[in-house]
């Protein structure tokens, strides 16, 4: 943080932040557009569930969505009832570029993946100002050389990405900049500017589009909206729900009209279907088709520019949306706006990252929270009304009610929302949104309380107390962090504003209380305090699919699982503590949480197969009908999971919590066993703190000897999903004929489990890394620096708890940084991005990365929880 936290809301955009707690009208207008609205479950409407097939990336263009909107530069007002985005035309193509192109489930060798090259470079909490970058080949863009050559290849194969294809090695492409700025809550300025990076002139259509979210179609609102033409460079728009609007364009365009409605012509052969249609812009363009467009006025409107761009030159376009009736000259302060918001902005940033002085550190932060903010989105979802039908369209076939979601009837979802990635993952995650929720705290704390919130909220959290996975499943289960997010949430928001924000805490804790009592009765089968869970968020970790029955029956009692609930029970108690110290009656929901956390520990250190005394390291273990026991001697990050189960309190807190020491010691007194084998409760350690751990000393040191050995865990980037170990010699599992084999795979998956879209079986994961930081640095501080380890094992240097945490925080800002060499290890070998200057400073904020060398793996813009490096770049500039 800053030397003088309040200084953040001295800038105007804190101003504007603290003026949004009580008339959010700087919230309205942002980035909500999702990068891909087809493929979705929300929009999949099929008898079995395809949903990348029902709505593909070809019928996009064609197509009226029912739940949201996507768009190429998307800004759009918080229901999307009117959006702006990006259209483009480079003369080749058999469409306009309006949308991101990527590969459905099973077209990609690992999954789906986007192919597409563009940067997310600024942005404000408000929105007040937001740049993005998408980079355009000039020549045809190979979308069927891209689904070909994917499709050839295996799971063994690297992927074939747009870059792969040499559309890039001479420039010949342009780079579009979108800058968005606001003037007033609802004065949107757009600035469009290409660049031609090749060594010849070239031209480009460049279409900004404005158009309403299509709710006429299967609604019963009467009225719709209508964009006008008033004249050459003028349109209005009026929403039926909303004042009126008008869009300027400020340089010689043509305006086109079509309506945002489904093409039924093209997609289902309705001859008479009435036009235009939602492609009727597109087919005017690239077909010349003037039949496909309306003269006039519509429900979608782009203004059409034809731009000739010298070679290493670049072209200015100016567009405005605002409230109608100014009557002013539209563009007089457009660049002052500009300029004002862009000031505004390096203002707040340069609050935010006072401690950062390198450079570099400072442009990997800042793009990292820019992707964070570029990120949310409107998530729109009432299953119920999803699956029943909507009276005006076809009624869904009745198969649904036996398929996803139907116990989540109450969900209804309508609400702006951190995403993991707005491409790949255009839909909220549990445990994801809570990692993602520490980057948004370090620049609006309120936002990232009220995201966590959303989740406990009634139209989200089951009846039965479940927090709502995500949209594949809701009634899968992630890891529990919530508790976690959100004490580090109410820290960091207390930090920034000298005010700790009790009403929140305690919503959240009443809230999770249920959550956590749904985990306990649902997730430990046998009543022991061991948990199972399912895959947890870690897909292919373990030898078979976690989340589904054990091939050979019996129990799979999990390492992770009962390590999460462990670290959960201390969370929720750590919240407890806080708000007991203001309101006694949080005394009671110490001491169950305290007690619950002792019988877990109590069941995972006894538990014959959980921790294994001769390797000195947790293993998850089968439960054989038969009663026997059988551990999976597989060396993973389930192993060091329990290292999470860590909190300390301060002593000095006792005495203003009489109840609570009176009954801890009472149950402490009675069970001996239970403080002698986890807990330091009652041994004040540095600082006058108290030590709460499933890990005592030396079996911490157990797991930290395996953690920070090179050829094991500790990788030059962070600490890896997998023992690397297990490359040389892949762990098998044989039993009742059955074998099954995990292996160390540093990058991307070798198998279709999970969907073979990620891998857990060897690359560096950023979310699980910070956990592991953040539990160091608090055992550190009982500890102190006496207590050291020799890092990296077999080294013969021996560091403190803080000093591995920093050590490791700097292996994974390295990830993006540039090294001696100017090289960033993200970016991987390709001469292009880490060589070129127009790439060199872009770097993509991955899902996962090469457990070996660094290289950017899966998801490319999963800044949501990747962003948590921001955190990181700050804490080693301190």
């Amino acid at each position: 943080m800053t030397s003088n936290p309040s200084a953040l809301f001295d800038t105007a955009e804190g101003q504007r932040l603290v003026a949004a707690r009580t008339t959010p009208a700087w919230r309205n207008w942002g980035p909500y557009l999702s990068e891909r609205q087809w493929g979705t479950v929300r929009e999949d409407y099929s008898p079995d569930g395809t949903s990348w097939s029902f709505i593909t990336h070809d019928h996009a263009r064609s197509r009226a969505y029912r739940w949201g909107e996507d768009g190429l530069a998307g800004f759009g007002e918080r229901h999307l009832r009117w959006c702006l985005g990006l259209a483009l035309w480079n003369g080749q193509d058999p469409i306009i570029k309006e949308r991101l192109f990527g590969l459905a489930n099973e077209e990609g060798n690992h999954g789906e993946d986007v192919k597409e090259l563009y940067y997310y470079l600024d942005g404000t909490p408000t929105h007040s100002f937001m740049r993005m970058l998408y980079k355009y080949p000039q020549a045809a863009y190979p979308y069927q050389r891209l689904v070909d050559e994917n499709h050839k290849r295996g799971y063994d194969d690297p992927e074939f990405e747009l870059i792969d294809t040499g559309l890039f090695d001479e420039g010949r492409y342009f780079d579009v900049f979108v800058d968005y700025a606001k003037a007033a809550p609802d004065d949107i300025l757009m600035r469009i500017t290409i660049a031609n990076r090749g060594p010849d002139a070239a031209r480009l259509h460049v279409l900004p589009q404005l158009w309403a979210r299509n709710v006429w179609a299967w609604s019963d609102r009467p009225e719709r909206p209508v964009i006008t033409s008033v004249s050459a460079s003028e349109a209005s728009a009026k929403h039926p729900e909303l004042p009126d609007m008008e869009l300027h364009v400020g340089q010689p365009a043509t305006l086109l009209f079509c309506d945002n409605e489904t093409n039924c012509r093209r997609l289902f052969g309705e001859a008479d279907a009435p036009g235009p249609f939602k492609d009727g812009i597109n087919d005017f363009v690239v077909q010349g088709d003037a039949k496909a467009i309306r003269t006039g006025s519509g429900t979608k409107c782009a203004a059409h520019h034809v731009i000739d761009v010298a070679a290493g030159g670049e072209a200015v376009l100016k567009l405005r949306f605002r409230a109608s009736g100014r009557g002013d000259d539209p563009f007089a302060d457009f660049d002052r706006v500009f300029a004002t918001r862009q000031a505004e902005a390096d203002a707040f940033y340069a609050v935010v990252q006072e401690s950062v002085t390198d450079p570099d550190a400072r442009l990997v932060q800042r793009q990292a929270l820019a992707g964070v903010l570029w990120s949310k989105q409107l998530y729109n979802y009432d299953v119920r009304d999803w699956l029943i039908g909507d009276p005006a369209e076809p009624k869904p076939p009745e198969s649904r009610w036996k398929g996803r979601n139907i116990d989540w009837l109450h969900l209804r979802n309508a609400d702006i929302i951190s995403m993991p990635d707005k491409w790949e993952y255009p839909w909220y995650a549990s445990w994801d949104l809570g990692f993602q929720t520490l980057p948004l705290a370090m620049i609006d704390p309120d936002f990232a309380k009220d995201q966590l919130l959303l989740l406990v909220g009634d139209n989200y959290m089951h009846p039965n107390g479940q927090l709502p996975a995500y949209e594949y499943g809701f009634g899968d289960a992630n890891p529990p962090v919530h508790a976690w997010a959100a004490w580090r949430v109410f820290l960091m928001d207390r930090e920034r504003t000298g005010y700790p924000d009790y009403t929140f805490l305690k919503r959240i804790l009443n809230k999770l209380a249920l959550n956590f009592t749904w985990w306990v009765n649902r997730r430990d089968a046998g009543g022991r305090n061991i948990f199972q869970g399912g895959f947890l968020g870690l897909d292919n970790i373990g030898l078979f699919d976690r989340s589904a029955p054990v091939p050979m029956g019996g129990t799979l009692s999990q390492s992770d699982a009962t390590a999460w609930m462990a670290m959960y029970a201390l969370n929720l108690m750590r919240i407890s503590i806080e708000l007991a110290l203001v309101d006694g009656a949080y005394q009671d929901m110490v001491v169950k949480f305290y007690e619950h956390f002792l019988y877990i520990a109590e069941a995972a250190a006894k538990h014959g197969g959980l921790w294994d005394e001769t390797d000195e390291f947790f293993y998850d273990c089968l439960e054989m009908p038969d009663g026997k026991q059988i551990p999976i001697r597989t060396r993973t990050m389930v192993g060091l999971i329990p290292l999470f189960a860590v909190e300390i309190l301060r002593t000095s807190d006792q005495p203003r919590l009489p109840e609570m020491v009176e009954r801890l010691r009472w149950f402490m007194d009675h069970r001996p066993d239970l403080r002698a084998l986890v807990s330091n409760w009652n041994q004040p350690g540095q600082q006058h703190l108290a030590l709460m751990s499933m890990l005592r000393g030396h079996r911490m040191k157990c797991l930290l000897r395996r953690m920070l050995d090179e050829t094991e865990f500790l990788s030059p980037h962070g600490v890896r999903a997998v023992s690397k170990a297990h490359e040389a010699k892949p762990y098998v599992f044989a039993l009742d004929g059955q074998q099954f084999t995990l292996p160390y795979w540093p990058a991307e998956s070798h198998s279709g489990l999970f969907g073979g879209n990620s891998n857990w079986r060897g690359p560096v994961w950023m979310p699980v890394n910070y956990l592991i930081i953040d539990s160091l640095r608090q055992f550190h501080s009982y500890y102190g620096d006496d207590f050291r380890v020799e890092c990296p094992t077999g080294s013969g240097t021996m560091l403190s708890l803080a000093e591995i945490a920093d050590e490791l925080s700097r292996r994974l800002t390295r990830l993006f940084l540039r090294d001696e060499r100017g090289r960033r290890p993200v970016h991987g070998d390709h001469p292009l991005l880490q060589n070129d200057p127009h790439f060199r400073d872009l770097p993509l904020f991955y899902e996962y990365f090469h457990g070996d060398n660094g290289r950017g793996v899966g998801a490319s813009h999963q800044t949501g929880w990747t962003g948590l490096v921001a955190l990181l770049i700050a804490d080693t500039a301190r």
